[in-house]
């Protein structure tokens, strides 16, 4: 049913000095950097090798609890599909309860949803 990791997604809670942290210290590559001024936030997407990415957000506020989307700390791990339908309805076949409503990400225009594993991490499915 996956495919690969497509992005981990990390809240920071002081952008510049996480940038340079991941860009300077670690040596991870720009792919591209967006301000979304509506959300008084940046998204900085970096290469990690050839395949996977992470994704460096700011949000104004951010809570502290590492459990929710929009926290300071690990965001969510996401996983690329195939056929976002097929998977969700394989999930629901599991017993997968926790399924968000499928979205679409309004800068790649692809198809996504969340669901939480026993902790609550929220796990992305990114439909290739």
């Amino acid at each position: 049913m996956f495919t690969k990791i497509h992005h981990v997604a990390i809240i920071c809670s002081d952008y510049e000095r996480s940038k340079s942290f991941y860009v300077e210290t670690l040596g991870l590559h720009i792919i591209e950097e967006t301000y979304r001024k509506e959300r008084n936030s940046y998204k900085l997407d970096l290469a990690v090798g050839e395949h996977t990415r992470i994704e460096l957000f700011s949000f104004p506020n951010a809570p502290m609890r590492p459990s929710y989307p929009e926290a300071q700390g690990l965001r969510h791990l996401a996983f690329e599909v195939v056929d976002l339908d097929e998977a969700v309805n394989e999930l629901v076949k599991k017993g997968i309860e926790s399924l968000e409503d499928i979205r679409v990400d309004d800068l790649t225009n692809k198809r996504f949803t969340f669901l939480a594993d026993p902790d609550g991490l929220p796990i992305e499915l990114y439909e290739k």
